[in-house]
């Protein structure tokens, strides 16, 4: 499943609800994922844990994205595959090798 795009229930930041959001998977386990969430919302400025995926990239046909999206690196959340409502896409080798750099830079310690 992983490097799959897939409609979640994503937690908001404060834990008080959740909304059915595309999400990239990162990890699979037993019964769970980890999820980065993904906004059609592009910021004017992108920030340095954003990855932008443009409607005229050639891999974008296979997102199963709608429309141009940024995927938002700094919120990753761990969540059931139960609230896995279904699969629309997947991210492509050289997407997901662009992804593994940003991650990465944002991640080393």
């Amino acid at each position: 499943m992983k490097a799959k795009i897939v409609l979640i229930h994503f937690p908001f930041t404060d834990l008080t609800d959740s909304k059915l959001r595309p999400a990239l998977v990162l990890h699979e386990s037993e019964y769970d994922v980890v999820v980065a969430f993904i906004s059609s919302k592009i910021p004017g400025d992108l920030q340095d844990s954003d990855f932008m995926i443009a409607m005229d990239h050639p891999s974008f046909f296979f997102t199963g994205l709608k429309v141009s999206s940024v995927i938002k690196f700094d919120k990753i959340a761990t969540v059931s595959k139960d609230l896995i409502e279904g699969e629309i896409g997947e991210i492509t080798r050289d997407l997901a090798n662009e992804c593994t750099l940003l991650l990465h830079r944002l991640f080393i310690l």
